[in-house]
C-alpha cells in the first residue's frame, strides 16, 4: 500500500491534500487496491456542497460500486474532469492525475482533524485482517 506523506485521510479511505485555500480530494491507494480496475466515476458539478462524510459520488469498478465521502465539508471548486474518458486513471495514480476533486473547505482547520499517514496506515492494516 502506496501512501502519500502529504495528505491525510478518511477512515472511509478518501484522502484530501492542502492546495492554497483550496483541498484537493481523491481516494487511497488502498481504496483503489480493494476496488480493482475502475471503469466509471459519477462526480458531482462545480459549485455543489456537501456537508463533511456526505456522498459526493460513485466509483464503479469491475467489482463494485461504492460510494465516495467528502472528508470535510465544502463546495465543489474544480472536478477531474479527465477521469471521465479515463477512469483508469485513479487505478495508475491515485495521488496525482486520478484526484477526484477540489474544494473550498468550509473549515480549513478541518483537514488537521484527518488521519495521518501512519494512523491511516494503522487503520487499512486491521482492516486487512
Amino acid at each position: 500500500m502506496k501512501l502519500d506523506p502529504n495528505v491525510r485521510y478518511a477512515a472511509s479511505h478518501e484522502w484530501a491534500r492542502k492546495e492554497g485555500a483550496e483541498l484537493v480530494i481523491g481516494i487511497s491507494d488502498h481504496a483503489q487496491h480493494s476496488l480493482g480496475d475502475i471503469v466509471y466515476v459519477d462526480l458531482p458539478k462545480t459549485g455543489s456542497a456537501f456537508a463533511a462524510k456526505a456522498s459526493f459520488g460513485v466509483v464503479e469498478s469491475v467489482k463494485a460500486a461504492s460510494d465516495i465521502y467528502l472528508p470535510v465539508g465544502g463546495k465543489i471548486a474544480a472536478v477531474n474532469s479527465a477521469l471521465t474518458e479515463e477512469p483508469a486513471l485513479i487505478n495508475q495514480d491515485c495521488y496525482g492525475a486520478g484526484w477526484l476533486v477540489r474544494i473550498a473547505p468550509d473549515d480549513p482547520a478541518a483537514w488537521d482533524s484527518l488521519l495521518s499517514p501512519a494512523e491511516y496506515e494503522k487503520l487499512a492494516a486491521a482492516e486487512a485482517e
